[in-house]
């Protein structure tokens, strides 16, 4: 069995929140009110900081954004 990953361990998966979110010149707060998500949840996603996603949040996103799950998540070199 594997070991169990420590909250301090990376995902090795980045998310993409800023670079498309500067892309197409829309706020955190703007995202927040689209897809009924808290401020407080997104900014954990944008810093690497989550450690899970739902997938009705993932597809929200995607959909405010006009973006593929993989523009969104890729894995980190």
């Amino acid at each position: 069995m594997a070991p169990a990953e420590s909250d301090d361990e990376a995902t090795g998966i980045h998310c993409r929140l800023d670079e498309l979110l500067a892309e197409r010149g829309m706020t955190l707060t703007k995202l927040s009110e689209l897809v009924g998500v808290s401020l407080v949840n997104l900014s954990v996603l944008k810093n690497d900081r989550a450690r899970a996603i739902r997938f009705s949040t993932l597809r929200a996103i995607c959909e405010a954004l006009d973006c593929e799950v993989g523009e969104l998540l890729v894995l980190d070199d």
